[in-house]
């Protein structure tokens, strides 16, 4: 219960910085717990202008919704939602954290490069 305060007064104190540009990015997502350490691998994003973000592994998408107020992260697998919580959701540089404090898991996306253009 204590790193939840910790990760939640972090991310609360923490500056807040503008979102990367709308677009496709190539990303690596990390979860962790107070039980493990960080899990990382490749993700998707897209950043879109609304300032809704889109972080895709596989068939699981985490679609964040930002605000200063609160942040809400919706996971879905398919068509189906499988989660939704509250996260301290921010921007630091090219990083997005955010937790779900009820299950005490912490999320770090770290954006790559932008994805090409499909073209047709």
């Amino acid at each position: 219960m204590r790193w939840c305060a910790a990760v939640t007064a972090g991310l609360i104190a923490s500056t807040a910085v503008a979102a990367p540009a709308p677009g496709r990015y190539d990303a690596t997502l990390c979860v962790s717990s107070a039980a493990l350490a960080a899990s990382c691998g490749p993700a998707e994003v897209d950043v879109r202008s609304s300032g809704a973000v889109w972080v895709q592994v596989s068939d699981i998408v985490y679609r964040l919704r930002i605000s200063p107020a609160q942040s809400v992260v919706v996971v879905t697998q398919g068509t189906m939602q499988i989660d939704e919580f509250d996260a301290g959701a921010e921007w630091s540089g090219t990083s997005l954290r955010f937790a779900d404090a009820d299950k005490q898991v912490r999320y770090e996306v770290q954006i790559g490069s932008p994805r090409a253009a499909l073209k047709r």
